[in-house]
């Protein structure tokens, strides 16, 4: 299915070919195709897929060209929308509709030795740390998925300092809370709520080398000589505020970009259809200018919280009407649980953070 799109940067209107993308994994192997010379983008690994016909929805596309290209029947597997890739390959764009499939145990146990598919294109099932870490090479869309594919399916959020404030000393209480409660190998947003908590933090990384951090744009914690070295900052986060700031100055500037140059894949807060449309353009800027991307948002409240009684909350079918508009993986936030996982999944989402219930 080709579309019409407003190119935000040109304001050209280009055709874009419509892509469905299955990323097809058994526990931690997954599944590849390899381009042949001759095609676009060709001698390159790749995710199965094609192009979407114009009677079909995104997921019916990628039911057929699963069983076309590879005989797996995956109708009754359920499918976990990652997001939608914007891509310039300069002679053709594309719109990559990007999904996570995992076959069941008798499906792998059918297909593990496949070799070739339908299709007569070869076929390989490899290790997920060797596919994240770059050893197969992929065509430039797919550069973003792998950044997806690193997501855990729960984030813990730290309490703020604030919550501290009865202590002697709020910021050494907030330190030792948080070094005894966060659960091994966890992604931690340091949700910290104050300026000048960039040392409170690396203190905490430095106790705890097992976690991985988000911590705020403001902080500018992605700086060479603050704690990035150890590799423990994976993301920086920007507040639905920051988001919105940011949206409204290129709508006055068109061209500039560089307010948000960090170093860092991004994660952002959104709350509503404008904040996730603001999300979306800064996503597919991101992108265009070859930036490390946005691989995530915070989507919230699902439920009423403690922190915050008086936000009304979206609920599961609001929050999945939200979800669905996002060019990116959606995390559930607000009001939740680890447990809530896989209904987060089953309303578009791809994780769910908190604070109380995922501190151990």
């Amino acid at each position: 299915m080709t579309v019409k799109q407003s190119n935000s940067l040109t304001n050209t209107s280009i055709t874009t070919v419509n892509v469905a993308v299955a990323v097809i994994h058994y526990q931690n192997q997954y599944l590849l195709g390899f381009r042949a010379a001759s095609q676009h983008q060709g001698n390159r690994y790749e995710f199965v897929g094609g192009k979407i016909d114009a009677h079909e929805t995104a997921k019916q596309g990628l039911i057929r060209e699963v069983a076309e290209e590879t005989g797996i029947n995956i109708a009754n597997n359920t499918a976990v929308k990652l997001g939608r890739l914007h891509h310039d390959y300069g002679d053709k764009q594309v719109c990559l509709q990007v999904y996570r499939i995992e076959v069941t145990a008798q499906q792998y146990a059918q297909y593990k030795n496949l070799s070739y598919g339908l299709e007569g294109q070869k076929l390989t099932w490899v290790e997920e740390a060797e596919l994240l870490a770059g050893h197969y090479d992929l065509p430039a869309a797919n550069k973003t998925i792998l950044a997806w594919l690193q997501l855990p399916m729960q984030i813990t959020v730290t309490y703020p300092l604030s919550h501290f404030d009865a202590a002697s000393n709020p910021i050494a209480a907030w330190l030792q809370y948080h070094h005894e409660h966060i659960t091994a190998g966890a992604w931690v947003y340091m949700r910290t709520k104050a300026a000048g908590t960039e040392n409170s933090i690396k203190q905490l990384l430095q106790l705890r080398t097992d976690i991985q951090a988000i911590t705020p744009d403001h902080l500018d914690m992605d700086k060479a000589d603050n704690v990035e070295a150890n590799n423990q900052i994976i993301a920086s986060h920007l507040t639905q505020t920051q988001l919105m700031q940011w949206s409204s100055g290129v709508a006055k500037e068109p061209m500039s970009y560089s307010a948000l140059s960090t170093s860092l894949p991004l994660i952002v807060s959104c709350h509503d259809v404008d904040s996730i449309n603001a999300a979306n353009q800064l996503a597919s800027i991101r992108l265009q200018q070859q930036l490390p991307p946005v691989i995530g948002i915070f989507l919230a409240p699902v439920e009423c919280t403690q922190t915050h009684p008086d936000t009304p909350a979206l609920g599961w079918e609001a929050w999945s009407n939200l979800a669905n508009l996002a060019d990116m993986p959606v995390i559930g936030l607000g009001g939740l649980s680890p447990m809530m996982y896989k209904q987060a999944v089953l309303h578009g989402g791809v994780a769910v953070a908190g604070i109380r219930q995922f501190l151990k």
